[in-house]
C-alpha cells in the first residue's frame, strides 16, 4: 500500500495538445514544493497564499540555493501558469492541494511535472488522489468507485446514476442495512451475555422478522442490477432482416447521419457495422447486419455467419419486415434465430403498397407490429419508444434512485444474504444464539466491504488500479 506521508503529483488532464493542462499535488509538502517551482508576479510564495485562491505567475527551473530568493532573473521560465492553493481539510483529498494550470501540450506538462518531482513529490499511482479521499474519510468506498463511473458515463442518464452514487445515495441504503443488523446483533449479544441472568428472553420472532426484513431489502437492491447495468454499460441492439428491408437506412435514421451504405440492390451490407448511440438516455450499441439468405458467395456466407453470431449474444434485436413484400421463408428462417421476448418486430416501407399480412403475423407471434417508413421518416419515434419500453419492461426509471451498477457490490450483497437466510432458518429451528450472532456479524462484514467500513487491502488495490493516473 502506498505511503500516505508522501506528497504525490500527477498530470490530471489528458495527455496531448490542448488549451489547458493541470498538474496536481496533494500532501503535507504540497505548499513547500510549490514554493520551490512557482514565482508569482509580486514575488510572494504559495505557502502564504490564502486557501482556495488562484495566483498568476510562472513555473521555473531553478539551480537551487537556500540563500537565494526565487525570481525570474535567476531562473529558467518553463511556462506561464495559474496556481490554485487549497488547504486541508476542505479539499478533495482532505490534504493540502496545489493545482498548476499551464498551457496544454506534452512538453510543458512533462517539464512542470519533472520540476515538481525534483522538488520532493512522488508520482501518484492510479486513483491515488481518490484513494486518499477515501482513506481520509471524505468519501466512502462506494462513492470512490462512483468517481470512476462519472468519468466513464456514456449518457446523461448514466451520469445521473453515477452522480447520485457519488453523492451517497447508494451508500445510504447500505448503511441503513448495516445499522439495522447492528441493532439486531446487539440484542442477540445481550441474550448471549446474560442468558444465565434473570433477564427476559428476547422475542425470537422479532429477531427473525428483522433478519427477513433485511433479506427483502437486499433482494430489492439486487433486483435493480439489470437496470443499473443497462445505464452503466449499455445494450447491444442488432438490426436484422432479409436483404433490402431497410436495415441500413434505419441505422442511419437512428444515428441521424449516413453511416451505412444504402442502395436498392439487395445484399449491399455484407459485414456488420457497429455504432454507439443514446436513445432517451439509454446507451446502445447498434449493429447493422447482413441479410440472412442462402448463398454460395463466400463473402456473403461469412457476413451471414457473423449476423447469426451477433443475434446469439445481442441484448435485443430489431427484426425488420418489408411491407411491400409477402412474408416468406427468408423471414421465417430469421424469426427462428430470434428470441422474440428480446425482439422488436417492425414493418418498414409503409409508404408502399401493402403486400404483407400483418394481422396474420401478429396473431401467430402474439406481438403488435408497428408500421414505419424509414424513407419518409414516418413513425420513427415509435421505434425509439418501443425500444425504451422493451428495455425497461414497463418499469418507471428514476436515474436518481439507488441502482446496483457494480459487480463487486452485487457479490458482497449475495454474500450477506448467504449468511442471513441460514440465520433466520436456524433461529426458527431453535439453534443457539451464538450461531445466529456469527451469521449476522458476517453479513455486517460483507455490507461493510461495499462502503469501506470493513477494510480489505487487496480489494482496495484492485479498485483503484482501474482508475486513471491523476484522479
Amino acid at each position: 500500500m502506498s505511503d500516505l506521508r508522501d506528497t504525490i503529483t500527477a498530470v490530471s488532464t489528458p495527455i496531448g495538445e490542448g488549451g489547458i493542462g493541470i498538474v496536481r499535488l496533494s500532501g503535507k509538502k504540497a505548499l513547500s514544493i510549490a514554493d520551490k517551482v512557482f514565482v508569482s508576479k509580486d514575488g510572494r510564495r504559495p505557502s502564504v497564499f490564502k486557501t482556495h485562491t488562484i495566483r498568476y505567475g510562472h513555473v521555473v527551473g531553478v539551480k537551487r540555493s537556500t540563500n537565494r530568493k526565487l525570481s525570474l532573473k535567476n531562473t529558467g521560465v518553463i511556462d506561464e501558469v495559474l496556481l490554485s492553493v487549497m488547504r486541508a481539510p476542505a479539499t478533495y483529498t482532505r490534504e493540502d492541494i496545489i493545482e498548476i494550470n499551464c498551457h496544454g501540450g506534452i512538453v510543458a506538462l512533462r517539464r512542470i511535472l519533472e520540476e515538481v518531482l525534483k522538488a520532493g513529490a512522488r508520482l501518484a499511482e492510479p486513483g491515488e488522489f481518490t484513494k486518499r479521499a477515501f482513506l481520509n474519510g471524505r468519501i466512502d468506498l462506494a462513492q470512490a468507485e462512483a468517481v470512476c463511473d462519472v468519468v466513464k458515463a456514456k449518457t446523461e442518464a448514466s451520469l445521473k446514476v453515477a452522480v447520485g452514487q457519488l453523492e451517497g445515495g447508494f451508500s445510504v441504503e447500505i448503511e441503513k442495512l448495516r445499522e439495522g443488523l447492528l441493532e439486531l446483533l446487539r440484542d442477540v449479544e445481550v441474550q448471549i451475555d446474560f442468558q444465565e441472568e434473570n433477564i427476559a428472553d428476547i422475542d425470537k420472532d422479532v429477531i427473525i422478522e428483522g433478519i427477513e426484513k433485511s433479506c427483502n431489502k437486499i433482494n430489492s437492491i439486487l433486483e435493480t442490477q439489470g437496470l443499473g447495468m443497462i445505464l452503466k454499460e449499455g445494450l447491444m441492439c442488432v438490426i436484422c432482416g432479409k436483404p433490402n428491408t431497410g436495415k441500413s437506412s434505419l441505422m442511419n435514421a437512428l444515428l441521424r447521419r449516413n453511416r451505412a451504405i444504402v442502395t436498392h440492390m439487395p445484399g449491399t451490407t455484407r459485414d456488420a457495422i457497429e455504432e454507439s448511440i443514446s436513445i432517451k438516455g439509454i446507451p446502445l450499441r447498434i449493429v447493422d447486419t447482413a441479410g440472412i439468405v442462402k448463398t454460395n458467395n463466400l463473402v456473403e456466407k461469412k457476413g451471414i455467419e457473423k449476423t447469426k453470431s451477433y443475434l446469439k449474444k445481442a441484448d435485443m434485436a430489431i427484426f425488420m419486415l418489408d411491407q411491400s413484400r409477402p412474408f416468406d421463408k427468408k423471414d421465417a428462417n430469421i424469426m427462428k434465430e430470434l428470441a422474440l421476448d428480446k425482439a422488436l418486430v417492425v414493418s418498414n416501407k409503409s409508404d408502399l403498397k401493402q403486400k404483407l399480412n400483418l394481422k396474420a403475423i401478429e396473431k401467430k407471434i402474439g406481438i403488435k407490429i408497428p408500421s414505419i417508413s424509414v424513407l419518409k421518416k414516418r413513425n420513427l419515434n415509435v421505434i425509439e419508444d418501443a425500444l425504451v419500453k422493451k428495455i425497461w419492461g414497463g418499469k418507471v426509471m428514476h436515474p436518481e434512485a439507488a441502482f446496483l451498477t457494480n459487480i463487486r457490490h452485487k457479490n458482497e450483497l449475495n454474500s450477506a444474504l448467504k449468511h442471513l437466510r441460514p440465520a433466520a432458518r436456524a433461529l426458527k429451528n431453535g439453534s443457539s444464539w451464538e450461531f445466529i450472532a456469527l451469521d449476522i456479524r458476517e453479513a455486517i462484514f460483507h455490507l461493510g466491504l461495499i462502503i469501506g467500513k470493513s477494510i480489505d487491502i487487496d480489494v482496495l488495490d484492485r479498485i483503484f488500479e482501474n482508475f486513471c493516473i491523476g484522479k
